[in-house]
């Protein structure tokens, strides 16, 4: 590594959940950053991921893992319900903190979390991936300029066939729930969308299902959107579905543009957008979208780089999440002791 290289990232890990390998280590291994420490309330849990995926040692709590000074930032993939908390503890303890989404259970947590990272004075992100990547950046650009014309509508599904029944996605108490796990991906992507809809939307109108033993856990929620300058947006969730659809359409007054697959653009990197003068697709590139984002992360981190993201985009999506809820008859989740 050259004088003038970043220095690689210190990275410890909370809990040892599945999505880590493609969300971090993958990613960390690419940019050669150090998997430093990973703790998981079970130890062995914890010392079988870090012999499969190369974390440098294992440690016997959370509490253990965030007072270790040679991590400096901590990514938190653990149920939706424990990010609040130990998002809190972490920046308390002056880590950066890249966690998995949402930033907490619900918007007074989010606030609370933000309070922290004010605190702290370390970066803060959460992890909406998708919005590092080129089919990401290609939809905002064919906005900005001109080619759709003015935006009328918005429109974002992204599903998945039905985890376990055991799964901690259906729990209530650690705030589960469709529009918890995979909705937020819709809402936030609508919600950026602002600066070409004279502002963010808010929901004018909902409709959920409850998933059955549950009661209180959506297993499907649609939300109708509405911008400040007119554009309307619908935001649907489908944690049931027959299979996995994570498409986002932008309609202009122009033209229209649709992203297949804008959640895991890697797995299909397709734009195809629709004129006056025909059809084209354009394909940005299967580089993983975690890829790009924990570039721009440790760019923060090592440089002062900008980022799209921080603890007040946190707020406002947690906001939406929130008044979604409400709007289609359910609670906001409830916050959960660590």
């Amino acid at each position: 590594m050259s004088d003038s290289a970043p220095r690689p990232l210190r990275i410890g890990i909370l809990g040892a959940a599945r999505i880590t390998e493609r969300a971090l280590v993958a990613p960390a291994r690419a940019g050669g950053h150090r998997l430093v420490a990973v703790a998981a309330r079970d130890r062995s849990r914890a010392e079988t991921f870090a012999a499969a995926h190369g974390v440098e040692r294992t440690l016997g709590s959370y509490a253990e893992l965030l007072a270790d000074p040679e991590v400096e930032v901590v990514y938190n993939p653990l149920a939706n319900g424990l990010h609040g908390p130990w998002n809190r503890a972490a920046l308390a303890a002056g880590k950066h903190v890249l966690t998995e989404k949402p930033s907490a259970s619900n918007a007074a947590e989010a606030e609370e979390v933000r309070e922290a990272a004010r605190a702290s004075g370390t970066v803060f992100m959460e992890a909406f991936h998708y919005l590092f990547h080129p089919v990401t950046r290609r939809l905002h650009e064919l906005l900005a300029s001109g080619e759709l014309g003015e935006l009328r509508h918005a429109e974002a599904l992204v599903a998945i066939p039905a985890p376990e029944a055991d799964d901690p996605r259906w729990s209530l108490p650690l705030a589960g729930g469709a529009l918890m796990d995979l909705g937020c991906y819709g809402l936030h992507a609508l919600r950026v969308l602002a600066p070409y809809a004279g502002g963010a939307p808010r929901p004018v109108a909902a409709r959920a299902g409850e998933r059955a033993g549950a009661p209180g856990v959506d297993e499907w929620l649609d939300a109708d959107l509405l911008f400040p300058g007119g554009a309307t947006g619908t935001a649907r969730c489908h944690m049931a579905y027959d299979r996995l659809e994570m498409s986002l359409r932008i309609v202009g007054s122009r033209g229209e543009a649709t992203a297949p697959n804008f959640v895991l653009p890697q797995l299909d990197d397709r734009v195809v957008i629709r004129t006056a003068e025909g059809e084209r697709t354009e394909h940005l590139g299967i580089r993983s979208s975690y890829a790009y984002q924990l570039e721009a992360f440790a760019a923060r981190v090592r440089r002062e780089a900008s980022l799209p993201l921080d603890a007040d985009d946190a707020v406002a999506t947690m906001r939406l999440i929130d008044a979604s809820y409400t709007a289609a008859g359910l609670s906001p989740r409830p916050r959960t002791a660590p």
